[in-house]
């Protein structure tokens, strides 16, 4: 079989050929001040009712788990942010970027499937599993591990020259790869993403989910506190404050694959045309959407304030 490097080389030729913005190799190992970082704030309940985030804490912490004899983790992002002509309404309810367009799980699993077949054919008797933001996987430590950018003071994958408007996947391999080193840290002293949050769920480096917008409007099947429903400013599925606000996305570009192109219609539709629309309506407009996520009688309410 060829080297480690030659192997590498050639699947993040493949990876970019796909489409992706970017591969990065990483060597398997267990995460240990990630783990104590979690298990902190597993423990101070700033997970709300995120429940799963307890779940398979040591395969969260060890991919040698999840796959066996695992050695190396491919990391890939894919940049999602629409182009400048693709904005919404000043009407309509205020929708995470994100969630513009079809649900990126099913998207980047396609590419990934396709980037697997060609370590199959290439390398032959191998064992590897995909991840797209569906399994008990720290992405965006593993994507930092494999040199693709640095976690920010908002908590998200920034990478210099791209910003952080991307998704996240990875490949759990037991091929052996030559990894790639993590890059520095480069927020300096910039707080923009901390001040500009209006629910303060932002620490330096840390989040307290319970307070995040996207949280409140996604994951949180009750209704919003209303210390904190004041405080959305007009957010209703998701938040991209503290991307906007980011200096290191002024470097950003749109992407160029379609791979999330947006729905137009969903786009233009205003609070009081959510309100009109029916249940059923609401499950064809946003199947295969990320949308699909919160049941259409909250979507509905949600949209509708």
């Amino acid at each position: 079989m060829s080297p480690p490097a030659h192997r590498s080389r050639l699947i993040k030729q493949e990876a970019h050929r796909i489409g992706f913005d970017a591969c990065g190799i990483s060597k398997v190992r267990f995460l240990e001040d990630e783990a104590r970082q979690l298990e902190v704030f597993l423990t101070e309940k700033k997970h709300g009712t995120m429940h799963w985030l307890e779940n398979h804490f040591d395969k969260r912490t060890n991919p040698a788990l999840l796959v066996e004899d695992a050695r190396s983790v491919i990391s890939l992002i894919a940049n999602y942010k629409p182009q400048p002509h693709h904005h919404q309404t000043p009407e309509a309810p205020k929708i995470s970027t994100y969630a513009w367009g079809q649900d990126y799980h099913f998207v980047l699993k396609e590419k990934m499937r396709e980037l697997s077949e060609f370590i199959y054919s290439n390398f032959g008797e191998v064992h590897l599993r995909i991840f797209v933001d569906s399994a008990p996987v720290m992405d965006k430590v593993w994507a930092k591990e494999s040199g693709l950018g640095w976690i920010g003071k908002h908590t998200n994958l920034i990478r210099k020259g791209f910003g952080s408007w991307f998704f996240i996947a990875e490949i759990i391999t037991d091929l052996e790869l030559e990894p790639d080193g993590p890059v520095t840290d480069h927020c300096g002293t910039c707080t923009k993403c901390i001040d500009a949050c209006p629910t303060d769920a932002l620490e330096p480096y840390k989040i307290d989910a319970t307070k995040c917008i996207s949280y409140l409007t996604i994951e949180l099947k009750e209704e919003i506190p209303e210390a904190l429903a004041s405080k959305t400013e007009g957010w209703s599925f998701g938040c991209d404050i503290c991307q906007q606000v980011c200096p290191w996305n002024s470097f950003s570009l749109p992407h160029e694959t379609g791979w999330f192109s947006p729905n137009e219609f969903i786009l233009k539709l205003s609070r009081g045309d959510w309100e009109e629309l029916r249940e059923q309506e609401i499950k064809k407009l946003t199947k295969n959407s990320p949308l699909s996520r919160v049941k259409p009688d909250r979507l509905k309410r949600l949209f509708g304030k």
